[in-house]
């Protein structure tokens, strides 16, 4: 039937006018079926286990991952070759055996290949091949493998949590129905180095195992022994048993489950913040100059940098209350103030070979900024008022340092920034300038906190005056997006663009998350440094998260999280965050996997510490979910949990510490609640 003109006409007149919110929910259309595009692009090579991780061996892949203890680190190449068989490779690092010359990168390093493993014989048939079935991993690895019709072999891989040993556990099992003659070769390997080439002397690099001999295994038998990798000074005695050093290690993965635990609906993001709180907890290094977190990645260790440590995993510690973690950023900001001077010269980026020595290379890149920023927001989340009086002249001097540089436009300058000069920055960039606004924000709240209410309101005040300046100076239209450049002159969208967004400046909201999730600067990999370039940060990706959940677009963000925790965890390179590509080969530094943990505390449940014993909370819940927990938090000198409940007009929060009354609170969500223990 044909309708009547006016009718027809009508169906072609939209419904909702057209106004900026429905260009808004045009774009966010886009952007949903540009990441769902995306995740259908994903193939999991991995499954979630009981505890960890799996991979069942169908094809040919390698893969590498590090784990660490306070005196080893091990960055394991694993998997198999074309032909099925193992391929194995253990790189050590002893990063307290110093090499010369003493740098950055002069930690005793050796490579363990496959061959440095005991000769098994079966039946008077030496293994020639070792076909992988399965590879396990939960905080320690393990590779199931066939090396005979009717034989297994099982190796779980370790580091000790406190000796300088890798433990590599074999266990062999008869899975035939009768009994095998079984020999164990003896494993005396042994390479001594120069004098020359150690601070210490020689250095004795070993690996050896504790069975030898022949055995005869009943079927449905096993036998485990064990191969101890293990450097040491020349002529140092040092005896450890590997079943305990393994054991130690599997205790403390435990250990760290019971705090600070993410309780969603979505299982892939429950596992990998476990496995983020692992891998940051554990590169804490026991080092003649204290307690060091270091970034690891086989180059960086006994050392701490200003963006690494103090800015980006500094701030986590109280959350998880290791104490190993706190006291280590306790000593971190210890070696950063020793550098503070009557002159204002500028602080090292990084403080080198176990306290040392120091490292500048790329002049000041904003190191005060990034040290006021993770101090501040550590001593209010550490919350103990003894230790924040300690923390404030460093503070207070990395603030007065960052405005001796203050131009007249109201910004401040830096040589470079973190990116070390990767990427341009200018004289005035925005990543140096947004870390001091954050600063001076959770320092008004650390002197409000210790009664200098006249310090606080001065950098309430400096706050107010330098986001005005950023509007003014950054604010800009950069490829056609009305957002930020990242200096005079930039003219290419910056993946720290999303700064603003995760220190709470939101005038550019829109055209900022636009820019952000635009084919410009995400990529299947997260988001680019520059438009144009495919080198990609995880750390700048980290920061944006947070910055997206921090703007409320709660159900945008949790849709790139997801991926991108989908594609870190079971994807082809697991289970951590990395640091970049194509540089590192996308290293597992640790402090990533801090930043990531960050996402989940201050990103998806809101917190920001405002004072020792209070914070902001906005825990929005993305479609979908109904209820999340953060359970057995440490921070505020407390163990609390905060669990939120979609009700039908609002969210039901609840926080509940470990001892006193529990809090029930109703938020429209609307903005941010304020919380106190």
């Amino acid at each position: 039937m044909r309708l009547p003109l006016l009718l027809a006409s009508c169906l072609f007149i939209p419904l909702i006018p057209f106004t900026p919110q429905t260009a808004k929910a045009e774009t966010a259309v886009k952007q949903a079926a540009f990441v769902d595009g995306l995740a259908k692009t994903l193939t999991d090579r991995w499954i979630l286990s009981d505890v960890g991780i799996a991979w069942q061996v169908k094809d040919q892949h390698e893969d590498h991952l590090e784990f660490s203890g306070e005196k080893v680190s091990a960055i394991i190449y694993y998997g198999n070759d074309e032909k099925g068989n193992l391929s194995l490779k253990r790189k050590i690092v002893w990063p307290m055996l110093r090499t010369i010359p003493n740098d950055t990168h002069a930690s005793l390093t050796h490579d363990f290949p496959l061959s440095v493993s005991p000769v098994i014989t079966v039946n008077g048939k030496a293994n020639s091949q070792e076909r992988v079935i399965d590879i396990q991993f939960d905080g320690v690895l393990t590779i199931e493998s066939q090396i005979d019709e009717t034989v297994s072999l099982s190796r779980t891989l370790a580091p000790s949590p406190t000796a300088p040993i890798v433990v590599e556990r074999f266990t062999i099992t008869n899975m035939g129905s009768e009994p095998i003659r079984l020999n164990i070769s003896a494993l005396d390997y042994r390479v001594d180095t120069q004098e020359c080439a150690g601070v210490y002397g020689v250095y004795s690099i070993t690996a050896s195992n504790d069975i030898t001999g022949e055995f005869t295994l009943s079927a449905g038998k096993s036998l485990t022994s064990f191969v101890e990798f293990k450097a040491t000074k020349q002529d140092q005695k040092a005896s450890y048993n590997p079943t305990v050093e393994l054991a130690a290690r599997q205790s403390y993965i435990s250990s760290l489950k019971t705090v600070l635990q993410l309780d969603t609906p979505d299982p892939v993001l429950n596992k990998m913040f476990d496995f983020a709180k692992l891998r940051s907890a554990e590169s804490i290094f026991r080092t003649k100059g204290g307690l060091m977190h270091a970034p690891g990645g086989g180059r960086y260790y006994a050392a701490i940098w200003a963006n690494d440590q103090a800015e980006y995993i500094n701030p986590f510690f109280p959350f998880l209350g290791n104490k190993t973690g706190n006291e280590s950023a306790i000593n971190s900001f210890r070696h950063f103030a020793r550098f503070m001077n009557d002159d204002f010269n500028p602080i090292p980026s990084s403080i080198i070979a176990e306290g040392d020595d120091i490292w500048n290379g790329a002049g000041d890149r904003g190191d005060c900024a990034m040290i006021a920023y993770g101090a501040s927001r550590f001593a209010l989340a550490y919350g103990e008022r003894e230790q924040a009086k300690r923390l404030l002249p460093l503070i207070d001097w990395c603030l007065d340092f960052s405005f001796n540089k203050m131009s007249n436009h109201g910004v401040i300058a830096s040589d470079s920034d973190e990116l070390e000069g990767r990427f341009p920055a200018g004289e005035f960039n925005l990543s140096t300038n947004m870390l001091t606004y954050g600063a001076l924000i959770s320092s008004s709240h650390l002197n409000r906190e210790l009664g200098r209410e006249a310090v606080a309101l001065r950098y309430q005040q400096q706050a107010k005056e330098l986001h005005r300046s950023i509007e003014r100076y950054f604010g800009a239209k950069v490829q056609g997006y009305d957002t930020y450049r990242y200096y005079e002159g930039n003219d290419k969208l910056r993946a720290w663009i999303a700064l603003p967004l995760t220190m709470g400046i939101f005038e550019r909201k829109q055209g900022t998350l636009d820019a952000l999730l635009s084919p410009l600067l995400w990529s299947s990999d997260g988001i680019y440094s520059e438009a144009g370039n495919e080198t990609f940060w995880d750390r700048a990706t980290l920061y944006a998260f947070r910055g997206i959940f921090s703007a409320a677009e709660t159900d945008t963000a949790m849709r790139y999280f997801k991926y991108y925790s989908r594609k870190r965890l079971l994807g082809e390179h697991v289970p951590y965050a990395v640091e970049a590509w194509p540089e590192g080969s996308q290293r597992h530094l640790s402090a990533e996997s801090a930043l990531y943990a960050r996402v989940v505390i201050e990103g998806v449940f809101g917190i920001e510490p405002t004072g020792f014993k209070r914070f902001n909370l906005a825990p929005y819940l993305p479609t979908g979910w109904n209820e999340m927990c953060l359970n057995h938090i440490r921070a505020f000198g407390d163990d609390f949990s905060v669990c939120v409940e979609r009700k039908e007009t609002e969210f039901e929060v609840i926080i509940t510490p470990a001892e006193g009354k529990v809090q029930t609170i109703y938020w429209a969500g609307d903005k941010p609640l304020s919380a106190s223990l």
